[in-house]
């Protein structure tokens, strides 16, 4: 498995819509371990294809057991919303950045699974919410589009912290 690079808003690619899987091969089997390895490794609780560069209809969420638990859509189609929410939401392209975004709070999303079975899947809260928002990607749209509002994450004191550290022990102080 690798590591893969998420582009970045203002990248061009991040703006065209992805085509469809035509087969689960071992390439996409491949491509699948990769998404969900780079997902982990930067914290995500969702990846689309495009993200990294591929243009594929192919998501990989991970939003914990609590909350939905995780799975593979390949050729997502959302069929039904129901209600409204706005919350809170981030995204691996636009590391900088968090809005509150409406979406539904139900919706149900129809998909093919990576071993080439057809499902639907119900997802409400959390999960609901990153359904959506990964599939916005595959048709390129961020979540800067819709966001309500928008600001820029501050850097935790932790974080600062342990950079003021690091830099007092380039510098030879303790």
């Amino acid at each position: 498995m690798a590591t893969l690079k998420i582009l970045t808003a203002g990248d061009p690619f991040l703006r065209k819509i992805a085509t469809p899987v035509e087969r689960i091969d071992k390439k996409i089997t491949r491509l699948i371990k990769d998404m969900q390895e780079t997902m982990y490794e930067a914290d995500g609780v969702g990846l689309a294809a495009p993200q990294i560069g591929v243009s594929k209809r192919l998501v990989v969420i991970d939003v914990g057991e609590e909350n939905g638990g995780s799975y593979v859509l390949i050729n997502p189609e959302i069929l039904k919303k129901e209600g409204s929410v706005v919350s809170g939401e981030g995204c691996l392209s636009v590391p900088d950045f968090e809005g509150d975004v409406e979406r539904a709070e139900y919706v149900e999303c129809e998909f093919t699974d990576e071993k080439g079975r057809r499902m639907l899947l119900q997802a409400h809260g959390l999960l609901a919410i990153c359904v959506q928002h990964e599939c916005d990607h595959l048709d390129g749209i961020l979540f800067v589009d819709k966001a309500q509002t928008l600001t820029r994450k501050e850097q935790k004191e932790d974080d600062m912290e342990k950079f003021a550290k690091k830099q007092n022990k380039k510098r030879g102080r303790k």
